[in-house]
């Protein structure tokens, strides 16, 4: 696991993720965490404690686990001064539900000294016990998937309208999903935002969160949500910082390497958890979704998820881009590992075509140092539709 490997090189290591996921479980049951003293600021006399008197919580030890370490950003420097005693002999695991690197205290105080991972709602592989799929990494180093048929098992809305949070496994179904869901969103409002940002109005907050849904996959358009809810500007951009710093909702930017090309540079949008889109956007039954206009977009955020969750494990840590020039031709996402590049390009269909992969050809031509081009769909089959292009079942990716 890359949390055991980072703690026998780094003094402190920082583990983020948004409620849910999967943190505080993984941290007090997995070794060699679980032997370590573990601390938790959500126990108040704990975080009275870490105002007053931080170093007392570790006294004695020297494996260290600080939970909801964002409720006391003064706790920091402590940890930073413990480092800087005992550097060598030290460790200690930062965890939180915010993102710690928007923290400026964070950055600033444990520069040089913290590695930083986030932890994302699970895979379908994970959830169905497999380890990773090994898909991308192959493609990437230049090995294709065999054509064949696969079963692919229910059928994406269902996958889209439960989610992926490690709780919704056990649930039986969909008014017990739609039940914890509601209690979800309830939780972050009443508890996490008040923490991290005081919020005027609950109530639109909430209205801001629905747009979004609405247009995950989309490029941001501050504009057009301020105009649809009728909230200003400065504070629709303010509410999406929030959903950002706490890991619901992430910005794709747009890949710019090809100087020669007049690209569009404006990010996208997607949620963490198609499950969180799709109750956001008010679909709660998989007909209703699979009908609506945004479950284009929805499949993608379930694509991104996937892709999102393999590559983290990778090193160097690749990033994810969206390609699109302004003449129109684009790919959904570019996976960027060094100088290598992998497009994927997402179509919510059981059949694939030829040209459903004109964006994929396109991209090729234009950056050749990229190894290939991977078509996820919703079918059956892996189909080589060129000779660096293959389709591909999502299910495949994780």
């Amino acid at each position: 696991m890359l949390l055991r490997q980072a703690v026998q090189d780094h003094p402190v290591v920082i583990l983020t993720g948004a409620r849910q996921v999967g943190k505080s479980t993984l941290l007090r049951h997995e070794k060699p965490f679980s032997t370590w003293r573990y601390v938790t600021l959500d126990d108040f006399d704990v975080l009275r404690q870490a105002g007053q008197d931080p170093a007392a919580l570790w006294a004695g030890v020297d494996r260290v686990v600080l939970d909801e370490v964002q409720k006391s950003p003064s706790l920091l420097s402590a940890v930073k001064q413990a480092v800087d005693r005992r550097r060598q002999a030290v460790r200690f695991v930062l965890s939180g539900s915010a993102n710690l690197l928007l923290m400026q205290n964070v950055s600033e105080t444990l520069a040089g000294r913290a590695v930083y991972f986030t932890l994302f709602p699970m895979t379908l592989g994970e959830l169905r016990g497999r380890l990773g799929a090994d898909l991308l990494l192959a493609a990437f180093r230049g090995t294709l998937p065999a054509e064949r048929t696969i079963d692919v098992g229910e059928s994406p809305a269902s996958h889209m309208l439960r989610g992926f949070m490690p709780a919704l496994a056990t649930l039986s179904g969909p008014e017990a999903v739609l039940r914890w869901w509601e209690g979800y969103v309830a939780t972050y409002l009443e508890r996490d935002l008040r923490s991290l940002s005081q919020i005027d109005s609950l109530s639109d907050f909430r209205r801001v969160m629905e747009a979004w849904a609405l247009r995950s996959g989309q490029m941001l358009n501050q504009t057009e949500v301020s105009r649809d809810t009728g909230i200003s500007q400065p504070t629709v951009h303010r509410y999406l910082n929030l959903l950002e710093a706490s890991h619901l909702a992430v910005r794709v930017p747009a890949l710019a390497r090809n100087r020669t090309k007049r690209l569009i540079k404006t990010p996208k949008l997607y949620w963490a958890d198609p499950g969180l889109a799709s109750y956001l956007a008010g679909h709660h039954q998989a007909g209703e979704l699979a009908a609506s206009r945004e479950v284009g977009g929805i499949f993608e955020t379930l694509v991104f998820l996937h892709l999102q969750g393999v590559v983290q494990t990778w090193l160097p840590r690749p990033r994810l881009f969206y390609w699109r020039t302004t003449t129109g031709k684009e790919v959904d996402f570019v996976i960027e590992q060094g100088r290598k590049l992998l497009a994927v390009e997402v179509k919510l269909s059981a059949t694939h075509h030829y040209a459903d992969a004109e964006g994929l050809r396109a991209f090729c031509e234009d950056y050749p140092e990229a190894v290939g081009g991977l078509l996820i769909h919703a079918g059956q089959e892996v189909k080589r539709l060129g000779e660096k292009i293959v389709a591909v079942p999502w299910q495949l990716l994780g």
